[in-house]
């Protein structure tokens, strides 16, 4: 495996730290593999509530260069700094390829990405309104989902290292097997994608490498094999029979 524009990520010395950081699962699992190494193409991170795959991305992000919050390399905005300090510990294993273009996205900061586009287009310029690049409409005039999609399938071009968290948050099923398309498209335009997911559409991206994280271990994965995928199975296959099953667990 060999990333394209990051080929792999490892730990560095954390010992003289004493903060939550170095007792988080994710570190402690990071510390005993020599390196962690990413697809060409995409990459998952899939995982508990709790497992460290959102933690991890963002300390990945932050690295490469991203703001915090999310956004394109050259977004500088902070509304609250609660990004966790892992960034400082990893390295990133880069490839000699620099991408031309870039985004970090956060389901949960997504909001504050979308106000700073409005805002530097509030700013006079002869220059063109950024969110032309963003499909023309504000995305705070459009539903979450409406906005998240024409993010990737206007602002995304191609020949890009693109670091995904939860996208499935805002996308419906049919939505998230188009952002399947969309994500083919840019991987053949030589693009790279990094992702943390729930989602079993989207884990089932053909060839994609999958690392699932458990309190006591990162795995490599195939897909038939992650919890995502047989938990959904199983409920697909008979919900009434798990739905018994949860309701009677509770009493």
């Amino acid at each position: 495996m060999n990333g394209r524009f990051i080929k792999a990520l490892r730990l560095t010395d954390i010992s003289q730290d004493d903060s939550y950081i170095s007792r988080l699962s994710v570190v402690k699992n990071l510390s005993c593999i020599e390196k962690l190494s990413l697809h060409e193409k995409v990459t998952f991170f899939v995982g508990e509530n709790g497992s460290g795959k959102s933690t991890l991305l963002e300390a990945i992000a932050v690295k490469f260069g991203f703001n915090a919050e999310g956004g394109s390399l050259n977004f500088s905005f902070s509304t609250k700094a609660t990004h966790s300090e892992l960034f400082r510990y990893i390295k990133l294993i880069k490839s000699f390829e620099r991408p031309d273009d870039g985004f970090f996205l956060r389901a949960e900061s997504f909001y504050n990405a979308a106000t700073y586009i409005d805002r530097l287009d509030e700013i006079p310029s002869s220059l063109p309104k950024l969110i032309g690049s963003y499909g023309g409409i504000s995305l705070h005039e459009q539903s979450h989902g409406e906005s998240f999609f024409s993010l990737v399938s206007n602002r995304f071009g191609g020949n890009g290292l693109y670091i995904l968290d939860e996208p499935e948050a805002a996308l419906s099923p049919m939505r998230q097997m188009s952002l399947l398309t969309l994500l083919h498209d840019l991987t053949e335009k030589k693009s790279q994608f990094i992702i943390a997911t729930h989602s079993p559409i989207l884990l089932a991206y053909p060839d994609a490498l999958i690392y699932e994280l458990r309190k006591d271990s990162i795995t490599e994965t195939l897909y038939e094999n992650t919890d995502t995928y047989n938990i959904t199975r199983r409920f697909l296959e008979n919900p009434k029979r798990m739905m018994k099953y949860l309701f009677e667990k509770e009493k």
